[in-house]
């Protein structure tokens, strides 16, 4: 089990050069595991940083993912609806490297890769940040990841939306 942390409501404010360190973190990670054709990028949280590790690892196939689960009355182990889902004759057989933003409970990950798994794909799951201390799943974490942090993160491209009535100017330390 691990170990909550003593701040759980601490907030991070990530700039475009914390994200670009994060991206040379993940490229080279990736690159000595495998070769990836397909990428899928998880909608919305997923796209930026789906676009910038599609550009370093040269990914040509880039598709996406939208992932919706019940309001918070039907709880967190309810069952996704996939608002958006390439055709499995894209990724069957195929590597698929799925990106998002953040591993937070996790739900999100592995619903596409349980989904890439039943059409035949090989899914490789990779974030920009893991949060394990809030993770629902204990045996399990993505496959790559930058950095693992007990924040909650904001990253450059959410400061306009919903971040008006925080002070954004400074990022906190880590």
């Amino acid at each position: 089990m691990i170990d909550r942390p003593a701040n759980p409501n601490r907030t991070e404010v990530l700039t475009w050069s914390d994200v670009d360190r994060v991206i040379d973190k993940l490229a080279p990670r990736i690159r000595a595991v495998a070769t990836f054709s397909t990428m899928i990028m998880i909608t919305r949280g997923g796209v930026i940083p789906g676009g910038l590790l599609a550009e370093a690892l040269d990914i040509r196939n880039v598709l996406t993912a939208a992932v919706d689960f019940p309001s918070k009355a039907a709880g967190l182990m309810a069952w996704p609806q996939f608002l958006q889902f390439p055709d499995d004759s894209l990724v069957t057989t195929r590597r698929v490297l799925v990106v998002d933003d953040v591993w937070g409970t996790g739900r999100t990950s592995v619903a596409v890769r349980e989904r890439l798994l039943a059409a035949s794909a090989t899914p490789y799951n990779c974030v920009l940040h893991y949060n394990p201390y809030r993770s629902l799943f204990e045996n399990e974490k993505p496959d790559f990841y930058g950095d693992i942090t007990d924040a909650y993160i904001v990253y450059p491209w959410e400061i306009d939306r919903g971040m008006r009535d925080m002070d954004v100017s400074v990022p906190l330390a880590n």
